[in-house]
């Protein structure tokens, strides 16, 4: 209740007042909901630019490890190609002293790669026996290098090249110091083409190194890096003083690529990373989520600055604005107030091409209409007298003509011309039923002796060429219908589809209750309509009102018995009401009228207004 009286409070202040707060309340909330969106926006797409500035970061730098450990994977297929090579793999030296000197070649071999690919830190060819070959590298003699897990590693991928990272507790050192954790090895097992056994294993060192310097230029704002992990989530390469040490697998959900966001020692980083389906290494971005943020804020201060100057402008525009459209409608409401007191002479004499000026030029032809309906209600009222009096006038031919009908039946019947005596029977019915005392609704079983009489009369003229039968539910003949509504209908059902056919044809009227309804249904099978002329005739029912008000047009054109019922029974009973048209060309036609259940005359009037 407290709501509904503060409102009805401010509902009764005065328009300024009103256009000054509206104006105020249309400026700031949707600023302050512009400022909301466009913070939101640029929070969203920056955030998302730099997710794809540095994933397209990433993409590139996986290209180039790709393509290092790429060569490295031909490095193993030419090694394994060499003859020399070949031989030690199949224990094909036996002759004193030629041993040392294949294994010299091999050893130079092999240095050339190191020479031409500055990348590579060494390389390692070991046969099945255990012996091995290195340009670079060497282990212990008394160490079985088959039982190494880079050997088994490479024996179980079945000659496919595979990268194992950085093996820690590997029983190989390396001529120049290079520390295991300085390389990066990748293992290929040499399969023997006609036996499918492994003959022989060839391991490669990457110098981790190339990786960093691949790397290190790269920055990811002003304290972010990227760094490489294999797959048992070991570091391949970071930098020094990581943002964090370790990043487990669980982080990345088993993605080749994605984002996410970890909060580490009380600072919340932002991760980026992308699977290499080569080398299986994952690369990832990592840096504090603030300096994006930052950026962000910057252009938060800015929208702030924004919005204080645009409302610092908008209350005095809004005072302005609002001051401009009250003062001509509080003068429009005066004149309005003279003319509700009756002085209906008054004129709104200032001229404006806005809505006021509009608004006041209708007022002033309103004004004038009134008058002119004034004028015009005083003359109906005469003509209405006039009609009434006319009216009485016509409701004496009619008596006297059925009842000079009835005479010239009884001279008929006396004369025995039965014939002649039913026809004028017929018609003295037909004026009977008609006149019905004045009233505009008649029972249906009245309306139905209206269309027999009619049909018994036609039926005379044309004897076998028309053929009628007429089926009444007996509790529908009760009802209040609107009377002649039947007649214009039959008639043109003879004239226009019976009379234009060959041979004899039949009239079918019927009527009962459907759907809480009165449905007439009305059926020939004469000549029946076009398309064209269905057509037609449907939109002349849609607009049946509106044509039969033109009475001059209106009568001399086909089809106006049917419009005026239409009409009438529109404006009695709505649009609910009507008539619907089926016909089909040289099958015949069907009439359809459905109208309200009336089970007493409750007269035009009573019924126009409750349809109202």
């Amino acid at each position: 209740m407290v709501v509904l009286k503060n409102f009805i409070q401010i509902n009764n202040l005065p328009i300024r007042y009103k256009l000054i707060s509206h104006f105020l309340i249309i400026s700031i909330i949707p600023i302050i909901c512009l400022g909301f969106l466009i913070n939101w926006t640029v929070e969203r797409v920056v955030e998302e630019q730099v997710n794809k500035n540095t994933l397209q970061l990433i993409s590139k730098v996986n290209e180039t490890l790709e393509f290092y450990i790429n060569n490295m994977q031909r490095v193993t297929y030419f090694i394994s190609y060499n003859d020399q090579i070949q031989d030690f793999f199949n224990h094909q030296v036996q002759v004193p002293g030629q041993y040392e000197t294949n294994e010299y070649e091999i050893q130079r071999y092999l240095r050339n790669f190191t020479t031409l690919l500055p990348e590579v830190a060494g390389v390692l060819v070991v046969n099945s026996s255990g012996e091995y070959v290195s340009n670079e590298l060497y282990a212990p003699a008394t160490k079985d290098l088959t039982e190494e897990y880079w050997y088994k590693e490479a024996v179980e991928n079945k000659g496919i090249f595979k990268m194992i990272g950085q093996l820690k507790d590997r029983q190989l050192s390396s001529m120049v110091s290079y520390k295991n954790d300085e390389v990066v090895s990748g293992v290929r097992a040499v399969i023997d083409p006609i036996t499918q056994e492994v003959v022989g294993v060839i391991l490669i060192d990457l110098k981790v190194r190339t990786v960093a310097e691949t790397l290190v230029d790269v920055r990811l704002g002003k304290s972010g890096y990227l760094t490489v992990i294999d797959e048992q989530s070991r570091p391949i390469y970071q930098p020094k003083d990581p943002l964090v040490e370790t990043i487990p697998n669980e982080w990345l959900e088993g993605k080749r690529s994605g984002t996410f966001s970890k909060r580490v020692d009380s600072q919340k980083l932002q991760f980026i990373y992308q699977k290499s389906p080569y080398s299986n290494w994952t690369i990832v971005g990592v840096f504090p989520t603030e300096e994006t943020i930052f950026e962000i804020r910057e252009i938060q201060f800015y929208l702030v600055i924004f919005v204080f100057i645009i409302l610092l402008f908008g209350i005095p525009v809004s005072y302005f604005l609002s001051n401009s459209i009250s003062k001509p409608i509080v003068q429009l409401m005066k004149f309005m107030r003279k003319a509700e007191s009756g002085e209906l002479g008054v004129r709104y004499i200032e001229k404006r091409d806005d809505e006021i000026g509009m608004l006041g030029r209708s007022f002033n032809k309103m004004l004038k209409q009134i008058n002119e309906l004034l004028r015009l209600t005083e003359r109906h009222e005469r003509q209405k007298r006039e009609a009434e009096f006319r009216s009485l006038q016509a409701n004496i031919n009619p008596h006297f003509l059925y009842n000079t009908l009835d005479t010239i039946q009884w001279m008929a019947r006396k004369q025995k011309a039965n014939d002649v005596a039913e026809v004028v029977e017929s018609l003295a019915k037909l004026f009977r039923i008609g006149l019905s005392k004045g009233r505009d609704m008649i029972t249906l079983d009245k309306e139905i002796d209206h269309i027999e009489s009619y049909l018994m009369i036609q039926k005379t003229r044309y004897r076998e060429k028309l053929r009628y039968q007429i089926q009444v539910d007996e509790n529908v003949r009760s009802l209040y219908v609107l009377k002649f509504i039947l007649q214009p209908i039959v008639e043109n059902a003879i004239y226009h589809g019976i009379k234009e056919r060959r041979g004899p044809g039949q009239i079918l009227v019927s009527a009962q209750k459907r759907n809480e309804k009165l449905l007439i249904v009305i059926q020939d099978d004469g000549v029946g309509m076009s398309d064209s002329l269905l057509q037609e005739i449907r939109f002349a029912l849609r607009e049946a009102v509106k044509r039969t008000e033109s009475q001059g047009e209106t009568k001399s054109k086909k089809g106006y018995g049917i419009l005026n019922v239409q009409a009438r029974i529109l404006l009695a009973f709505g649009e609910e009401y009507g008539i619907t048209i089926k016909s089909e060309e040289k099958v015949g036609t069907t009439i359809e009228m459905l109208l309200p259940i009336l089970d007493e005359d409750i007269g035009m009037e009573e019924e126009w207004k409750r349809n109202a």
